[in-house]
């Protein structure tokens, strides 16, 4: 449960901080620097997991690679479901689904 919370908490704060940033260049530098920030947190926060000895170091791969391709999948979502507050807030979870799934695979494949 843990480890769903932080890639969520990673992925989630690495959009914000990225648009923050992009916001100072304008509308499209908001959108590349929120898809950037948090496709650099969510696999980031897979490392820390490890580190934490939250998830073996053989898992670390996997569940980075998961981490970010559920946080290309919630930025999908979000960036289509603007007009409403629920679309953004709840497509974070694909980032923590993406990121478990990822683990489990490795674990599998190991």
């Amino acid at each position: 449960m843990r480890l769903f919370v932080l890639l969520i908490a990673a992925g989630g704060a690495g959009g914000v901080i990225g648009s923050i940033i992009g916001d100072a260049g304008g509308k499209r530098a908001l959108f590349i620097g929120g898809f950037l920030g948090g496709l650099i947190a969510a696999p980031a926060a897979a490392y820390l997991a490890s580190r934490l000895n939250w998830i073996e170091p053989r898992e670390v791969k996997g569940t980075a690679l998961g981490a970010a391709l559920g946080f290309l999948a919630a930025a999908t979502v979000a960036v289509n479901t603007l007009s409403s507050p629920v679309g953004p807030i709840l497509s974070t979870l694909l980032i923590g689904a993406g990121g478990l799934a990822g683990r489990h695979l490795s674990i599998r494949g190991s």
